[in-house]
């Protein structure tokens, strides 16, 4: 298995992704109905913070996941390094 990258999510991790995804979907499609009807502004700001909030935790689901499977699996795999170079892209990318 040495080289090998997982790229598959535990079933749990895969649905509960997909039951936050379609919760963020449907808070958009409420915040583009209230663009469009012209809406006070705070009140869409209210709700595009709670769009980013489900986009953390989303984002936390999956790091959550990924750190108790793919890096384990990577680390004994021998692909340290790769796990690693992995994980500090994804760090410099969520600190931009």
């Amino acid at each position: 298995m040495k080289g090998k990258v997982s790229r598959h999510m535990q079933s749990a991790t895969s649905k509960a992704a997909l039951k936050r995804l379609n919760y963020i979907e449907g808070h958009l499609g409420g915040i583009r109905r209230m663009i469009e009807q012209d809406t006070y502004c705070v009140e869409v700001l209210r709700q595009t913070y709670a769009v980013r909030r489900a986009i953390e935790k989303l984002e936390a689901l999956l790091l959550d996941g990924h750190l108790h499977t793919c890096v384990i699996e990577g680390v004994k795999d021998g692909r340290d390094e790769q796990v690693i170079g992995e994980l500090l892209e994804l760090y410099e990318l969520a600190n931009k």
